[in-house]
């Protein structure tokens, strides 16, 4: 058995994988503060070090420091493993992203985009017995809409990674960075990335579709009875979900790793994960100028938009992009 390249390196990038991941949501949360504060013309954090640079920290300090508070209502193993269940999906799809040439995040299989849609599904569990959990009027339906909503919104997701399968040939996220595209194959692609963020947006609960957790009607939804670590584990996984969904759509849609058009790919694979990060970023500002412009729909509204016009744009997609591929692959 070879334990250099089955265990230790794979065990080795996972530990790497997690800090990184738990660092960078820390920071994407002082990210989204001072974008925010830009967009409503203020200064945001700013006393917590060098432009605020260690509010992170901070707020890391004042969760671990608060009083853990369990109600007596609740049922109680099922209410400390919910944010536990919240966060581990988040981590555990990133093993099929590849983040530089040849690299993936932990290991290539061959089945990288069932592997995603597997992992997606799982998260929404944590979610829903959150607000079973908690025996709290407002969390329970803070956690029934969150699942009608993941659920509806899966349904066009999935023929979109779908339509995607179908344009790649292949499961693997490594051999669809690698393989070459035809101009039409990008062009068709990026026609499909606004809806598809949309049904991201909607996956995520962010705004504006957080109304699983709008303060305004639930509280806080689903966390209505967390406080503490046990409440930052569920922003922790929300914001790593961000950055793992803004990989995934950097790698489906612009070409992971690669330079635009696989410039300089062959002479600077060094780079390749810088540009990954670099378009990382580029889709996280996405994220927070969509929550700073858009304002939230009705629920009702929101279901609506994706049973009667988002299904059947992405049915029609997928018939189109299979027709496309017996013509012209």
């Amino acid at each position: 058995m070879d334990w250099l390249n089955l265990v230790i390196l794979p065990v080795l990038r996972s530990i790497v994988l997690a800090f990184v991941l738990l660092t960078g949501a820390a920071y994407l949360t002082w990210f989204e503060r001072k974008l925010l504060a830009r967009f409503q013309v203020r200064y945001g954090p700013n006393r917590a070090g060098r432009f605020g640079l260690l509010q992170p920290a901070a707020d890391a300090v004042k969760a671990m420091f608060k009083e853990e508070i369990v109600p007596r209502h609740v049922d109680k193993p099922v209410y400390l493993l919910a944010p536990a269940l919240a966060l581990m999906p988040a981590l555990v799809i990133w093993a099929v992203i590849p983040v530089a040439k040849g690299v993936p995040a932990v290991a290539d299989v061959k089945i990288g985009f069932l592997w995603i849609l597997a992992i997606a599904g799982v998260e929404t569990y944590g979610v829903i017995l959150a607000g079973w959990s908690s025996n709290n009027n407002y969390s329970l339906l803070g956690a029934l809409r969150s699942s009608a909503q993941m659920i509806s919104y899966e349904l066009p997701l999935g023929l979109f990674l779908v339509s995607i399968l179908i344009l790649a040939g292949g499961f693997s996220l490594v051999e669809l960075v690698e393989t070459p595209r035809a101009w039409w194959e990008w062009l068709w692609l990026w026609i499909m990335f606004p809806l598809f963020f949309i049904c991201i947006l909607a996956e995520t609960n962010r705004s504006p579709f957080d109304l699983p957790e709008t303060e305004n009607e639930l509280v806080a939804g689903y966390q209505t009875e967390y406080g503490g670590m046990k409440f930052s584990l569920f922003m922790i996984a929300e914001y790593i979900n961000m950055i793992t969904t803004s990989t995934i759509m950097a790698t489906l849609f612009f070409g992971g790793y690669k330079l635009p058009f696989g410039i300089g790919s062959e002479i600077l694979p060094f780079l390749g994960p810088f540009i990954l990060a670099a378009k990382v970023i580029a889709l996280l500002f996405l994220f927070i100028w969509v929550r700073a412009s858009v304002s939230r729909p009705r629920y009702d509204q929101l279901m609506r938009f994706t049973w009667k016009q988002l299904l059947p744009l992405s049915l029609a997609y997928m018939i189109i992009t299979a027709v496309l591929t017996v013509l012209f692959k």
